[in-house]
């Protein structure tokens, strides 16, 4: 359907239309099961490759117009967001060298995408989650100019009432509100896709469900958010809330996410998945429908579902129900989008590889899943698996609770190659991308762990925006070698893009996220310890709602204790000696505006603030170190590992103020 004729509909005329067409759809699709119009016996794989694009420094790059501008093939498409682009495979018939076919093609697809954003000076990158975004980087100017897009983002504010509401917890914690689903543009894939018979149907996707658990623990690759370490595969928890609509006063109801694992096991049809999401969620969108299935099916035709295929699309369950046509003959197939970007294409097509070796053999060896397992408890494994990755522990079919890493290595690997070889795929790519999961899994080093363990080797050198810039080139980098990331060193700083000028960054690149504040009634005797316990110039005041009612520097508190004449009972409150209302910048400014504000205030400080709240400061010497490494950058000199360190300290001294 065109793109363009996509649209959110309020009016309840236009909304009840398209309803009932959906009906009709779901009234056609039970007649062609009941008259077995849909291919059976062919087996056929697929795939979709989701990317960020990135600048010199490793942020986003908006530039997927530039890109499409200079594109040829009609398999590269649009995505949410500016930064990301997606294309995908053509489908393949599932045996022989079927995988060599699809690394082949993601391959040069890769290349291909990879040469058109060079031609506009950018870089690509295979992530679940980039480390280098920022939230600032997710406002609507940023949104894809699409119908498709604007549409849906107005459905879900709509539904919501409000901002959304993120809260993701791991060895950090991540709190945040966001006023549109452009955070959902956080999230990159790679989605893999099995037809299967309309009888065979329930059994395989309760597999697909079974198994989706240790194949993301296997796979986890978006540990990061905003600079936070969160889940292993953050990517779970941060599309779930993007496009949530639940409201927060409705604790009492059991309400599913737009974006969820299901709610039961499929016991005889793909019709329960269809008919629970077209009850469980309302229409978001809307388009012209020219087509009437139930009348394309009596005059012998096979409808395309249009509507039901649009509604489908708005409810994102990690395994998928999809319908499709082929040649003529309309089909079924599972979509697994459990499965992140990266870290590079053979990474990805081993990740795939163990899916389907898994899906087959659980068919082979189990005429039913779910006589073996709890869905409660294959729904605990994936999020798990999520949080933790191989870390994660399982129960299993056999009614065992074992370790991630120990059930994959001892009986899901071995049971893959079983999969495989009884769908005749050729042993030599059995051996090498099982192979990579083995390595991987043995190493205990995925996409995730990488990332993790490189921040911790930085962890005392630079600044944090200076660390996540380092660890996304370095990881650029090493996706064009092509090797599978447990044979990958681990990222340094000095891979890290140095800037030339201050108007190269943003505030957000280079504050603290983590302030000492007091209340103004605190007494100021406990600001002096706080300054002298933490080795601080500065102290921000907050209200108890985080919103910024003052500051007080170093020389106030100073220049008060030199004056004071008698020290009242109970002390003086912050209050009576802090900077009301002191001057603020938003993490999205330049870093040379920030500069320049302190310089005509002559302040040492700024506060950082994003809608009311308080989220940061900035100091005077968060700027010496940003204008050491432009010094060391102009005279080609290798930036001190001490000095970063020691300029990397949470405050530093107070020079003006």
């Amino acid at each position: 359907m065109g793109e363009h004729n996509v649209r959110r509909d309020a009016e309840p005329s236009k909304l009840r239309k398209f309803t009932n067409h959906l009906m009709r759809d779901v009234r056609a699709l039970e007649l062609m099961l009941h008259e077995d119009m849909f291919e059976s016996g062919t087996r056929r794989i697929g795939a979709e490759q989701e990317l960020f694009m990135v600048d010199e420094r490793g942020d986003p790059a908006p530039v997927i117009e530039e890109v499409l501008e200079r594109n040829s093939d009609e398999r590269i498409v649009t995505e949410l967001t500016r930064y990301n682009v997606e294309f995908n495979m053509d489908p393949l018939r599932f045996g022989g060298d079927c995988f060599q076919q699809m690394e082949a093609s993601t391959s040069e697809l890769v290349e291909t995408v990879r040469g058109l954003t060079q031609q506009v000076d950018s870089e690509i990158a295979l992530t679940g989650i980039l480390p280098t975004a920022h939230l600032s980087d997710f406002a609507m100017d940023y949104m894809t100019p699409r119908p498709r897009y604007y549409a849906l983002n107005d459905a879900i504010s709509r539904l919501r009432g409000g901002a959304g509401q993120y809260q993701i917890r791991g060895i950090d914690e991540l709190f945040v509100k966001h006023d549109s689903i452009m955070l959902e543009g956080c999230n990159t894939s790679f989605q893999t896709h099995f037809q299967v018979s309309p009888e065979e149907f329930p059994r395989y996707y309760n597999i697909a469900q079974v198994v989706a658990a240790p194949c993301l623990a296997a796979a986890t690759n978006s540990p990061l958010l905003f600079g936070k370490r969160l889940w292993r595969e953050t990517r779970i928890a941060l599309f779930q809330q993007a496009v949530d609509t639940r409201s927060t006063n409705l604790y009492l109801r059991e309400m599913s996410p737009r974006v969820h694992f299901g709610t039961d096991w499929v016991d005889e049809s793909v019709m329960e998945i269809f008919k629970e999401d077209i009850s469980r969620f309302r229409v978001l969108l809307t388009t012209e429908l020219g087509e009437d299935s139930l009348e394309t099916l009596e005059a012998g035709g096979v409808p395309n579902l249009k509507a039901l295929q649009l509604h489908n699309g708005t409810v994102y369950r990690w395994n998928r129900a999809c319908y499709g046509i082929t040649d003529g003959k309309p089909h079924l197939r599972i979509e697994n989008r459990v499965l992140p970007s990266g870290p590079t294409v053979i990474d990805e097509i081993a990740n795939a590889v163990f899916w389907y070796g898994l899906v087959a053999g659980l068919a082979h060896e189990y005429r039913d899943v779910s006589e073996h397992i709890d869905f409660y408890e294959a729904r605990y494994n994936f999020n798990a698996a999520a949080r933790s990755g191989l870390a994660s522990q399982f129960t299993w079919l056999d009614g065992s609770n074992r370790p991630a890493h120990e059930l994959i290595l001892d009986t899901l690997i071995p049971l893959a190659e079983e999969g495989l070889r009884t769908s005749d795929i050729a042993s030599s790519d059995i051996d090498r991308y099982l192979g990579v999961i083995q390595k991987r899994v043995e190493t205990q080093q995925t996409g995730a762990q990488w990332q993790l363990d490189s921040l911790a080797r930085m962890e005392e050198v630079g600044s944090r925006a200076e660390r996540l810039g380092a660890l996304t080139r370095g990881m650029v980098e090493r996706q064009k070698e092509g090797h599978p990331v447990h044979e990958w060193s681990l990222a340094t700083l000095e891979e890290g893009y140095t800037p030339t000028g201050m108007q190269e960054t943003n505030v957000e690149a280079y504050m603290t996220t983590d302030p000492f504040t007091v209340h103004e009634k605190e007494s100021i005797e406990f600001v002096a310890r706080l300054m002298d316990w933490q080795k601080i110039r500065h102290v921000l005041v907050e209200d108890e709602e985080h919103r910024l009612v003052g500051l007080v520097s170093h020389r106030t508190l100073l220049r008060h204790m030199a004056e004071r004449t008698e020290q009242p009972e109970g002390g003086v409150p912050v209050g009576e000696i802090m900077v009301e209302d002191p001057i603020s910048v938003s993490p999205d400014r330049p870093t040379l505006e920030a500069v320049e504000l302190m310089r005509e205030h002559e302040i040492g400080a700024l506060p950082v603030v994003r809608e009311n709240r308080l989220v940061g400061i900035i100091t005077e010497q968060d700027f010496i170190q940003i204008a050491g490494n432009i010094l060391d950058e102009t005279l080609g000199l290798d930036g001190d590992a001490e000095a970063s360190a020691a300029s990397s300290d949470s405050e530093g001294v107070d020079v003006s103020s």
